[in-house]
């Protein structure tokens, strides 16, 4: 049995999907809350959901049948302002399952994010030493919680004590596809342009702010999420050594692409609106990222990654345009 910690959340409900239709038993653990997001889950068979505040105790009953934990519960609010709560929950949490994973001697995939590189100004590489660790400037306070536990790792490693037989974290770029709404404003731009362009409206796409970059032509590293749970099983298989990933397409793509693909998968006349950049985030705003995925290549992984255009069809053809959306 696996354990996945936020399974009903975004990239966690993907990961259950594909577990389950693999023939595995999966238990969740996260909350539902009062909307939608328990559809996550609807169409998956779990042997337990549980309650974030229940899980030591159901951790300490179900050891000896758990395989391995993927966790990929957090704060994920890039403007959650409660420190305490992001203390408590990204790296508490995380601690305490990579103590009970050490433990038990299991194997641990966790979601560490990009967004530990900050602005980007000193690159994208996943370089998990101390020293690099240590160059790292978070940006905000999801941030600084996946840093702190990146380095609580690192120095679990270097000092020799114990640690799960396996263990990887990733840092996940700009993922989209199924099972993403209930995120609202903090759902993909493909996810959120399909509704624009859909409506009739046109694409809302962020004015450049920055001499030589046109407008739209900020890039992001976008990734779709079948790539990440085909990562994130091929490291569970054993294949890879322990330690800090990248997931990301390994290629960054404008904004601009990104809705001309929309556009090219609904066969609707592109039409763009170009809007001020707000106020308020316009010092910080990233206009490039991009995974550099060389550890993970040289790990084993040779599979290739869903382009842009394949990856926004299909989102589209399978999930947003069907009755039915969910995974």
């Amino acid at each position: 049995m696996y354990l996945v910690t936020g399974g009903a959340g975004f990239i966690g409900s993907n990961i259950v999907a594909a577990l389950t239709e693999r023939g595995a038993r999966v238990a969740v653990c996260d909350r539902l809350g009062a909307g939608d997001k328990w559809r996550n889950l609807a169409k998956h068979p779990l042997e337990a959901m549980v309650a974030p505040e229940a899980l030591d105790d159901w951790l300490a009953a179900a050891a000896p049948r758990l395989e391995a934990v993927i966790h990929m519960g957090a704060i994920s609010d890039t403007t959650e302002r409660d420190a305490d709560a992001l203390a408590s929950n990204n790296i508490g949490l995380s601690q305490r399952l990579w103590s009970f994973c050490a433990a038990r001697g299991l194997p641990l995939v966790y979601a560490s994010s990009a967004a530990t590189y900050g602005d980007g100004a000193a690159g994208f590489d996943d370089d998990a030493g101390e020293a690099a660790l240590a160059r790292l400037r978070p940006l905000n306070g999801y941030a600084w919680s996946k840093v702190v536990f990146d380095r609580w790792v690192a120095a679990r490693r270097d000092q020799g004590d114990p640690q799960p037989p396996f263990w990887a974290g990733l840092r996940f770029f700009n993922v989209y596809g199924p099972n993403e709404y209930h995120k609202g404003s903090s759902a993909s731009v493909a996810y959120h342009l399909h509704g624009q362009i859909s409506r009739g409206e046109p694409a809302r796409l962020f004015k450049s702010h920055r001499p030589g970059i046109a407008d739209g032509g900020q890039q992001r590293d976008f990734v779709w999420v079948g790539d990440c749970v085909e990562v994130i099983a091929w490291l569970l298989e054993g294949r890879a050594a322990s330690g800090i990933y990248n997931l990301g397409s390994g290629q960054a793509r404008s904004f601009l692409d990104l809705a001309k693909a929309v556009f090219a998968a609904l066969e609707k006349p592109e039409a763009i609106d170009f809007i001020p950049t707000p106020e308020a985030i316009r010092e910080t705003y990233q206009y490039f990222t991009e995974a550099r995925m060389a550890r993970l290549r040289a790990a084993g992984y040779d599979r290739d990654f869903t382009s842009l255009e394949q990856g926004v069809a299909r989102y589209l053809r399978d999930h947003l345009a069907t009755a039915d959306p969910y995974r």
